[in-house]
C-alpha cells in the first residue's frame, strides 16, 4: 500500500524557463502538478520527533503490560483451542492508542501534562505488547512445551520420556532462549530496511495504521472503531459469562449443541456458539477458512468412518478409537504429513525467493563496491531519494545500535543459555545448544529476510527441523523425544523474535520511532512475556484439569502433534498401524503439488485453491470451529456487499471486540474453577432413545 495520497503541489521553476514553454507544454506541466503526492511526513513536518528516551514512556510500559495481559490470554485461548492465532496487531494499536489519548486527556485536564501522546509512542507501545504476546506462541505452550508433559504422551505411543510444567523452570528456559534472536539480527537492519527495502507488509500496515491514528480525519476514525470494538468486547464477554451457567458437567452447554444433528455431532459437525472462532473467521482470509471446513469434511466426513470400518484388518478392533495403534494413529500422523509438506515446500520456495533476492542485491552492491552494513554509509546518493525517504532515513541513521554491542550480547546471553538449559533438560546436551546457536543466526536471518520478502515466518518450521535433527542424534535411549521438542524451543524463540524485531524496525522507520527505542521495547516487551505468558499458561493448565485431552474445552491439538513429531524422528516408521505410512505419503505429496499448482497458475486463479496447512488443522480436533469461522465469513462477506468502505473501516474492531471479549472471560472463568464453584446447570442434548431410557431410569412416566 502506498505511503502516499492523491493532492495537488505548485512547484516553483524557473520563470525563464517557463516562458520558453507553449501553451501546450505549460497545460502539460499542470497536468503533471497536479498527478504529483503529497508525503506523508510533511503532514508530521511541525511535529517534533522526540529524542529515542523520550519515546520509552513511564505510561506506555503501564498501558503495555497491562494490553500484555489480555493479549496473552487471547493468544493462548487460542493456541490450547485449534492452533490458529490471526494478527491481532490492529486491536493492539487501536487499544493503545485509545488508553493512552483517554490517559492524556484527563492529565491535561487536571493540569499534569508534560509530554504529549506522538505516534512514535504509539510505536513503542505497539511493539511492546507484540513482543510480550507473541511468547504466548513462541513459548510453545500449545505445541512443544506441552507436547512434554504426562497428559500428551498417554495420547501417544511413548510415555516414558516427560518433563511436566512447572511455572519457575519454564519462566527460566523462556529468560535464556527468547532474547538471542533479537541481538542476532540488529547488525542487519540498514541492510533490510534501508538498502535492500523489504516491504515487510505486516509491519508497513501497522506503520499505516498509527500514522492515519495521529491525524484529525484518523483520530475521529480511531475513536467510532474503539467505540465498536468495546461494545462488542461487553457482548462477547457476557455471551460467555451466560454460556458459563449452562455447564455443570461433560458435553453440557451451548457449545455441545447438535445444530447439525446428532449424527453430524458425532463427526464433530455442529455450531460451538463461540464468539472466538466467529471473530477469527471474520479477519481470516475466506480461502482459510474455506480450507479448514473442506479438510474437516475430507478427514471427519469421509476418511475416519472409513477407516473406522477398516478396523479388525488395518488395526486390532479392540482397541479404543483414542489409541495411537489404532484410528488416532490415522489422524495425528496424516495431519503431520500435511503439515510437514505444506512447511517444507513453502521453507524452500521462501529460502530460494531469498536467496534469489539476496543475489541481486549483492551483486547490485558489488557494482559500487559498496556492501553496507549497519555501521556503514549507503552507497545510494541521499539526494536521490524523496523526502519522506530522506527524512526516515536521516532519523533510522541518527540513533545506532553498535554492532559490538549487539555481537557480544548474543556471545553472552549464547553462553549463559548453553550453561543453563542443559540442567532445565539433561537430555539436551550443551553441545546440541552449541550447534543450533552456531547455525541460529544464518538461519534467523533468512526468516527475517522472508518475511520481509512474503510476510510469512517459517518458524515453526524451523522448530520442526531441530525435532527431526536434534531428535535423531540423541536417539530414544538418551532421551531424544524431550532433547528434540526443547531444541524446538531453542530454535523457535531465536527465528521468530528475529522476524518480529525486523518488522518493528520497519514500522519504526515509517513512524520515524528510533531504532534503539525499538529495541529496549522489544527487550521488554520480550521480558514481560516470560513472565505473563507462563503464568497465564499455569491458570490455565491449574484450572482445567482435562487441559489437552482430546475432547475437552482445551485439546492442545498441536501438543500432540509434536510430540508425535519427535517420537517419529526418535523412533521411525515401524511401528504405525497398516496403510499409515502410505496414506501419510499421499497427503504429504498433495501438500506439495496443492501449493504447486497455486503458484502456477496466477495469483487470480490461486486465490480459489486450498491452504495444505489450514486443512491439516481438524484432521485431529474435528471442524466444529470450522463452522464457526465460515459464519463470520459469511458476515463479513454481506457486510462488503452492503457497505464496503464500512466493513473495512469497522470489520478487524468488531471482530477484536468478539475474540477480546471471549478471551478475556476465560481470566474469571479459570479463577472460579480454582475457587471450587461450578456452574449450576448442565443443559446437555439427547436422541429421543437415550431420553426414553433417562426418562425410564429416573422412574418418570
Amino acid at each position: 500500500m502506498s505511503q502516499e495520497y492523491q493532492k495537488p503541489e505548485q512547484v516553483d521553476e524557473d520563470p525563464n524557463q517557463k516562458r520558453k514553454r507553449g501553451k501546450e507544454d505549460h497545460e502539460e506541466e499542470e497536468e503533471e502538478e497536479e498527478g504529483e503526492v503529497m508525503s506523508v511526513e510533511r503532514l508530521f513536518a511541525k511535529q517534533e520527533v522526540p529524542s529515542w528516551t523520550r519515546q520509552l514512556t513511564f505510561r506506555a510500559f503501564i498501558i503495555s503490560g497491562l494490553l500484555s495481559v489480555l493479549f496473552s490470554v487471547i493468544v493462548m485461548k487460542l493456541n490450547l483451542t485449534t492452533g490458529i492465532i490471526p494478527s491481532l496487531n490492529v486491536s493492539a494499536g487501536l487499544l493503545g492508542f485509545f488508553f493512552v489519548s483517554t490517559w492524556t486527556k484527563i492529565l491535561s485536564k487536571a493540569g499534569f501534562l508534560t509530554q504529549p501522546f506522538t505516534r512514535q509512542e504509539n510505536t513503542v507501545i505497539q511493539t511492546c505488547i507484540v513482543a510480550s504476546s507473541g511468547i504466548a506462541f513462541s513459548g510453545g505452550f500449545g505445541s512443544y512445551l506441552f507436547g512434554m508433559s504426562d497428559r500428551i504422551a498417554a495420547q501417544s505411543s511413548d510415555t516414558g520420556d516427560t518433563k511436566n510444567p512447572g511455572l519457575l523452570w519454564i519462566i527460566g528456559f523462556l529468560f535464556v532462549v527468547s532474547f538471542l534472536g533479537l541481538f542476532s539480527v540488529v547488525p542487519l537492519r540498514k541492510i533490510m530496511i534501508i538498502d535492500f527495502k523489504l516491504t515487510y507488509p505486516s509491519g508497513t500496515a501497522t506503520a499505516l495504521l498509527i500514522n492515519s491514528f495521529h491525524t484529525p480525519a484518523g483520530a475521529k476514525l480511531a475513536k467510532k472503531q474503539v467505540k465498536a470494538l468495546g461494545k462488542f468486547f461487553s457482548l462477547s464477554f457476557l455471551w460467555g459469562f451466560f454460556q458459563w451457567f449452562y455447564t455443570a458437567g461433560g458435553d453440557c452447554g451451548f457449545s455441545n449443541f447438535p445444530s447439525l444433528g446428532l449424527k453430524a455431532y458425532q463427526n464433530k459437525f455442529y455450531f460451538d456458539f463461540s464468539a472466538t472462532y466467529v471473530g477469527v473467521g471474520m479477519i481470516c482470509p475466506y480461502i482459510v477458512n474455506i480450507s479448514v471446513l473442506l479438510g474437516g469434511i475430507i478427514s471427519w466426513g469421509l476418511m475416519w468412518p472409513l477407516i473406522w470400518n477398516k478396523r479388525g484388518d488395518w488395526y486390532k478392533a479392540e482397541l479404543s478409537p483414542k489409541s495411537m495403534n489404532g484410528l488416532q494413529a490415522y489422524k495425528v500422523f496424516i495431519a503431520i504429513a500435511m503439515i510437514l509438506g505444506d512447511g517444507l515446500y513453502n521453507f524452500f520456495k521462501v529460502l530460494g525467493r531469498t536467496l534469489s533476492a539476496l543475489y541481486v542485491q549483492l551483486r547490485q552492491k558489488d557494482v559500487s563496491g559498496i556492501l553496507p552494513v549497519a555501521d556503514q554509509a549507503s552507497p545510494v546518493s541521499f539526494e536521490q531519494l524523496s523526502y519522506d525517504d530522506q527524512r526516515r532515513t536521516q532519523l533510522f541513521l541518527k540513533d545506532q545500535i553498535p554492532t559490538w554491542f549487539a555481537a557480544a550480547g548474543y556471545v553472552g546471553i549464547a553462553a549463559i543459555s548453553i550453561a543453563t538449559v542443559p540442567h532445565i533438560f539433561p537430555q539436551l546436551k550443551w553441545y546440541y545448544i552449541l550447534v543450533i546457536y552456531l547455525i541460529a543466526p544464518t538461519l534467523a536471518f533468512c526468516n527475517a529476510y522472508g518475511c520481509g520478502l512474503t510476510d510469512w515466518s517459517l518458524a515453526s518450521t524451523y522448530g520442526k527441523v531441530a525435532i527431526f535433527t536434534i531428535g535423531a542424534w540423541a536417539g530414544s535411549s538418551h532421551g531424544g523425544v524431550i532433547a528434540g521438542l526443547a531444541a524446538c524451543g531453542v530454535m523457535m524463540n531465536i527465528v521468530a523474535t528475529a522476524s518480529d524485531l525486523t518488522q518493528d524496525f520497519k514500522t519504526g522507520y515509517l513512524t520515524l520511532a528510533s531504532p534503539r527505542s525499538m529495541f529496549v521495547s522489544q527487550i521488554i516487551g520480550t521480558a514481560m512475556g516470560c513472565v505473563i505468558s507462563p503464568s497465564v499458561f499455569w491458570l490455565f493448565y491449574k484450572a482445567f484439569p482435562d487441559l489437552g485431552k482430546p475432547n475437552s474445552a482445551y485439546p492442545a491439538p498441536f501438543a500432540v502433534v509434536y510430540r508425535n513429531m519427535a517420537i517419529l524422528a526418535v523412533e521411525g516408521l515401524d511401528y504405525l498401524p497398516k496403510n499409515c505410512l502410505l496414506l501419510c505419503g499421499v497427503f504429504f505429496g498433495a501438500a506439495i503439488l496443492i501449493n504447486l499448482i497455486k503458484d502456477c497458475i496466477g495469483k487470480k486463479k490461486a486465490r480459489f485453491i486450498p491452504l495444505p496447512m489450514a486443512m491439516a488443522i481438524p484432521f485431529y480436533i474435528g471442524p466444529y470451529f470450522a463452522i464457526d469461522m465460515c459464519l463470520g465469513s459469511v458476515i463479513k462477506f454481506v457486510w462488503e456487499k452492503i457497505n464496503k468502505a464500512k466493513a473495512d473501516a469497522f470489520v478487524p474492531a468488531v471482530a477484536s471486540g468478539m475474540i477480546c471479549g471471549d478471551g478475556i472471560w476465560t481470566l474469571p472463568a479459570s479463577i472460579l474453577a480454582l475457587a471450587g464453584v461450578q456452574p449450576p446447570i448442565c443443559m446437555k442434548f439427547l436422541s429421543r432413545a437415550d431420553n426414553t431410557r433417562v426418562d425410564k431410569f429416573l422412574g418418570r412416566s
